[in-house]
Parts: C-alpha cells; sequence; structure tokens
C-alpha cells in the first residue's frame, strides 16, 4: 500500500465557473467585442474619429510619431477584417487587437458555457501586474520603434 505522500494527486483542470466569474466574463467579453463594432462602425461610415479623440500634439510639435501613433488606423484596419494592414500600420496595436479578441472569446465561452480553467488561476497567481506594465510598455516601445524607422526613412527619401 502507499503512502499518503506517495500517491499522485489528480488535479482538476477545469471546472464550473461560479455566478461571478461568469458575469464578469460576459461584462468583458461584452465590452471588447462592443468597442470593436463600434471601431468597426466608425470605419465602415468613414468617421473621423480623429475629430473625436483628439489630433496627436506630439507630431504636430515634434514632426516625429508618439509611441501610439497609427494605433487608430490600426484599430480601424483590424476591425474591419484588414488583419494585416493593421500590422503593418502599427504591429503593436494590431498585436493587442488580437490578444483582446483572444482574451474576450475566452470570457465569451467562460460566460456562456460556464467552464473556467484552472490555468487561469495558475496564471494569475504568478503573473504580477508589474510584469503585464512591463510588457506593455515593451510592446508600445517596439510598435513605436517601427513607426519611427518609417518615420525616418521617409524624411530621408525627401
Amino acid at each position: 500500500m502507499m503512502q499518503p505522500s506517495q500517491q499522485v494527486k489528480k488535479v482538476k483542470t477545469v471546472r464550473r465557473a461560479s455566478p461571478r466569474q461568469r458575469a464578469i466574463a460576459a461584462l468583458i467579453s461584452l465590452a471588447v467585442f462592443g468597442s470593436l463594432v463600434l471601431f468597426g462602425l466608425a470605419g465602415y461610415c468613414q468617421v473621423d474619429i480623429g475629430r473625436w479623440l483628439g489630433y496627436c500634439g506630439f507630431k504636430q510639435r515634434y514632426g516625429l510619431p508618439c509611441p501610439t501613433c497609427g494605433w487608430t488606423t490600426a484599430v480601424l484596419a483590424f476591425t474591419q477584417g484588414k488583419v494585416w494592414q493593421a500590422f503593418y500600420i502599427q504591429p503593436a496595436a494590431a498585436f493587442l487587437c488580437s490578444f483582446i479578441v483572444v482574451v474576450a472569446f475566452t470570457c465569451f465561452l467562460v460566460a456562456v458555457f460556464g467552464i473556467y480553467s484552472s490555468f487561469f488561476d495558475r496564471l494569475f497567481s504568478v503573473v504580477k501586474i508589474r510584469y503585464i506594465i512591463v510588457a506593455l510598455v515593451v510592446i508600445i516601445a517596439a510598435g513605436w520603434a517601427v513607426t519611427l524607422a518609417r518615420a525616418l526613412a521617409a524624411n530621408a527619401q525627401k
């Protein structure tokens, strides 16, 4: 007979989501899909979002693109199904849009089917908020580097 310390514990990888988890997942998926639909409609109807959000003062002042320059255009392209064009316009924005869509779809599955993976618990217990912030800063800086390189190359050709 095996000792209790020698027995293999079966870890449940999937469990039923609580009503609170389902509600939070539903809110997240509705917010993300709703905002993507609004951006898609704005792109389809050719609404000038820069008028509503304001134009880039950094670019007007310094003549160089800001760290988030091209994000609105990339998100509009992404929501219209032009994913590769969105990656070309602003890689960081397209990457984050792709990631947000995956998160929203996962939240949708949790909300509708009530299946909650223990992967989320492990992920949130291991990944600290500072790592998420550092990752976002790195992604934005990489996207800005691409945008700056394109702007500087375009200025050099003039």
